[in-house]
């Protein structure tokens, strides 16, 4: 079993290639900044990453992960995201407390306790916060989400994917019921002022700004 520190470096370098949206290389600059560590320590580590096969690393150009590194961040993600799934669904914890927990027992956690998570939680497909579970053969299904600021006036949308899962983020959502299943209606958009006013079902408004909206990813219902 790799160590943490692996699993670590593995994960933040798959989540940065997803968010390019190509699984191009990631910049040691960036992939430094997401870990919190100094660019040497973080080139030193994928030097030593290169050597095991789970990366390809090209010097001044970036790093990138091989078919076995791809496997071995799906499994973490697996773990992650389902042991936060089981913190809120079992254990009834709020869906902003569950990450750190999470990112300390995902390295921990066996394969067959894995499966038994799997199984109690009814073999689910999305976590909390609408991010995919990769199946236990290493496969993630993709989902055709737009952000909510893209939508047009008197579309009708569920809500998918939360992107920011920050603690602050997930409270504010949470507060005005902008969670993962929630339906809406975009009423109106003002791109000037950067405020776009939704309505919920029952008739409920509210406003928010374009940096919220941005965070939210929808699913047309129409």
């Amino acid at each position: 079993m790799a160590s943490s520190t692996v699993e670590n470096y593995i994960k933040k370098i798959y989540t940065l290639q997803h968010d390019k949206g190509d699984g191009g290389t990631v910049a040691m600059g960036e992939l430094a900044s997401v870990l919190g560590v100094a660019p040497g320590t973080a080139t030193s580590m994928v030097k030593s990453l290169a050597k095991t096969g789970l990366v390809s690393y090209v010097p001044r150009v970036g790093v990138e992960l091989t078919e076995e590194g791809v496997q071995l961040a799906l499994l973490v993600l697996r773990r992650h995201r389902l042991v936060e799934l089981l913190l809120v669904e079992v254990l009834g914890m709020e869906w902003h407390e569950i990450h750190e927990e999470a990112e300390a027992l995902e390295h921990a956690i066996s394969d067959r306790l894995l499966e038994k998570i799997d199984e109690k939680l009814n073999h689910p497909k999305l976590d909390p916060h609408g991010d995919p579970i990769p199946s236990a053969n290493g496969v993630i299904a993709s989902r055709s989400l737009v952000n909510l600021d893209g939508c047009g006036v008197g579309k009708r949308v569920r809500i998918g994917r939360v992107e920011n899962q920050e603690d602050d983020f997930l409270k504010y959502l949470d507060a005005n019921s902008l969670v993962p299943g929630k339906e809406l209606t975009v009423k109106s958009k003002d791109v000037h002022a950067g405020v776009l006013w939704i309505e919920f079902p029952g008739g409920n408004e509210m406003s928010l700004g374009m940096p919220v909206a941005q965070k939210i990813g929808v699913e047309y219902c129409d």
